[in-house]
């Protein structure tokens, strides 16, 4: 599982100049099943996704095809974890320590 956290490096202006576009690409990636949840982070500085069913390559192309990456208003901190507990509604995506 990943969290991956954008930081506008842009002013809002241009972040929300390239909104649009960010969201429809958002949508695309969960009806892909990759994303599991993505929001603004508060204040509005950025925001946060939370994707799994993919390795770390697979991730970081997903991130550059971006819009907001594209648009180059923001960058992306990508942080992998095992998500060895959930609640139960997110069962399915719970993992095992590798031996």
């Amino acid at each position: 599982m990943f969290v991956l956290e954008l930081t506008y490096t842009a002013p809002l202006e241009r972040v929300d100049a390239a909104l649009d576009q960010h969201v429809e690409w958002l949508r695309k990636e969960y009806a892909a099943g990759h994303f599991l949840a993505a929001g603004r982070k508060v204040p509005r500085d950025g925001g946060v996704i939370l994707a799994a069913g993919m390795d770390r390559a697979t991730v970081e192309r997903i991130v550059s095809e971006d819009p907001f990456t594209l648009a180059g208003v923001c960058e992306y901190r990508i942080t992998e974890f095992v998500a060895t507990t959930t609640a139960p509604a997110m069962e399915e995506y719970r993992e095992q320590l590798p031996s």
